[in-house]
């Protein structure tokens, strides 16, 4: 198969998916990487039909990457996740609105282009979770105790490299929570439950590690996948004293502590292209892939 990978300049020495490109490449395919951040894009030629057999991108949120990947859309190729499944997550206050519209278990959510804003929120809500709606991997991402002290929140300034000027913040009531979160992955369908720190608590000690998935909270991931329309991507979770509580949604994350990682997503990118990135239906974490030989066979 021949694919494109569009990899934003905050991913240029990433694993993930770096190491998907390599694996890809040692099976036999043919994988062209553009730069959308720090290269000339013949792009004429590269987005056009039947160039390739599917797009996949490793994007920041407001990054290039996203309209290029419309654009191969636009011409009828194939791309991985859905486009419109990651302009639907990339903005937490549309991916809010959508998920709680669709009886996701998330916060109520609040929006202002300035933290002072959030001073209107009834004080009884607080403490206040305060993040970019724009921002990934835990960036600027802020616990707000009281409305006193909201300014030190500061504005909708991009969270990271390539984010958009003048966005929006998004608040939330603050779910307690034992310090540690749950960060579900989906790789085409199979499902695999991480635990990790919470960027709220720096200094709360917690091996990241592989764990059980409940019945509960395969459900919520799987309805996500669903509801987003998404393919690979992750779901952070926490388990508050309600049940558990989704916090945010990520197209195509790091799959850290998934097993055998680099190989699924690699095989998972392959099954996707071929079937035209339909959704997947979410389950339990199927057996292990195949040896790499029998995989990288199949072109």
């Amino acid at each position: 198969m021949r694919l494109c990978f569009l990899v934003e300049e905050q991913y240029r020495y990433d694993g993930m998916p770096l190491d998907v490109i390599r694996q890809l490449t040692a099976w036999g395919h043919q994988v062209d990487v553009l730069w959308p951040g720090r290269s000339l894009l013949p792009l004429s030629e590269a987005v056009r039909a039947g160039s390739h057999d599917a797009w996949v991108l490793k994007t920041v949120s407001g990054g290039p990457g996203l309209t290029l990947l419309e654009a191969a859309a636009a011409v009828g190729l194939t791309t991985v996740n859905d486009v419109r499944a990651i302009r639907g997550v990339r903005d937490k206050a549309l991916a809010a609105v959508i998920a709680r519209g669709s009886g996701l278990p998330v916060p109520v959510t609040y929006a202002a282009a300035r933290a002072e804003e959030f001073a209107q929120i009834p004080e009884a809500e607080f403490p206040l979770v305060v993040k970019p709606a724009d921002g990934s991997s835990g960036r600027a991402v802020r616990l707000v105790e009281t409305p006193d002290r909201l300014p030190a929140a500061g504005t909708a300034e991009p969270a990271e490299p390539g984010g958009a000027v003048g966005g929006l913040l998004i608040a939330q009531p603050y779910v307690p929570n034992s310090g540690t979160d749950l960060k579900v992955y989906c790789v085409a369908g199979e499902l695999y439950a991480t635990e990790r720190r919470s960027p709220l608590h720096p200094g709360h000690p917690v091996r990241e590690r592989q764990v059980p998935l409940t019945a509960e909270v395969a459900r919520i991931t799987a309805e996500i996948g669903a509801v987003f329309g998404l393919d690979l991507y992750g779901v952070d979770v926490l388990l508050g004293p309600d049940g558990p509580v989704v916090v945010d949604i990520n197209d195509f994350p790091s799959f850290r502590q998934v097993p055998d990682a680099v190989a699924r997503v690699s095989s998972a990118v392959l099954r996707l292209a071929r079937k035209g990135a339909e959704p997947a239906v979410p389950g339990p974490a199927a057996p292990a892939e195949p040896p790499l030989a029998a995989i990288g066979g199949d072109r």
